[in-house]
C-alpha cells in the first residue's frame, strides 16, 4: 500500500500510544519486580521509562510538526506477577517498537520526510537498547 501523509500521521500516533503504554508499564514493572538477581535490570526499567517518554515527547513533536495531533491514548498495558513474566513483557514490546519504527522509518523515507526518519532512527537505536538490556537480564 502506498503511504500518505495522513496514514502516517495515523501510525505515528498509534507508535505514541505505545510509546506512553511502554513508560507506563516499566514504571510498574520497576516497582513490582522483586528478587536480588533483578536489582540492576530494576533500575535499569526506570531509565527505560524515562526514554520512553522522551520518545513520547519526539513523537508528538513530530506529528504536530506534520499537521497532526498527537494522542492522548494509551495502548494496552502488560502486568504480572512474575518478575520474569515482567521482562519477557517488556522484551515483546521492545521487539514491537523495533518493528513499528523500521516500517515507519521506510515510510518517512518514501514521503521525502527525512528529518521525521532521523528522529525515528534516534528512536529506534534506543529501543535497540532497551531490547539488548532485556535480553540480557533474561539469560543471566
Amino acid at each position: 500500500m502506498k503511504i500518505t501523509k495522513k496514514k502516517l500521521l495515523s501510525e505515528l500516533n498509534k507508535d505514541l500510544e505505545w510509546e506512553y503504554a511502554a513508560a507506563v508499564q516499566y514504571v510498574q514493572h520497576a516497582a513490582a519486580i522483586s528478587g536480588a538477581q533483578f536489582d540492576s535490570i530494576q533500575k535499569e526499567l526506570l531509565i527505560h521509562a524515562q526514554e520512553e517518554l522522551q520518545h513520547a515527547v519526539m513523537l508528538s513533536e513530530q506529528i504536530d510538526f506534520l499537521g497532526g495531533v498527537p494522542t492522548v491514548d494509551v495502548e494496552k498495558r502488560e502486568i504480572s506477577a512474575d518478575s520474569l513474566e515482567m521482562l519477557k513483557q517488556d522484551l515483546w514490546g521492545e521487539q514491537n517498537a523495533i518493528d513499528r519504527y523500521k516500517e515507519r522509518i521506510g515510510q518517512a523515507e518514501a514521503l521525502k520526510e527525512y528529518g521525521l526518519r532521523r528522529v525515528l532512527e534516534d528512536i529506534l537505536i534506543q529501543e535497540e537498547e532497551h531490547k539488548r538490556d532485556i535480553a540480557n537480564a533474561l539469560t543471566k
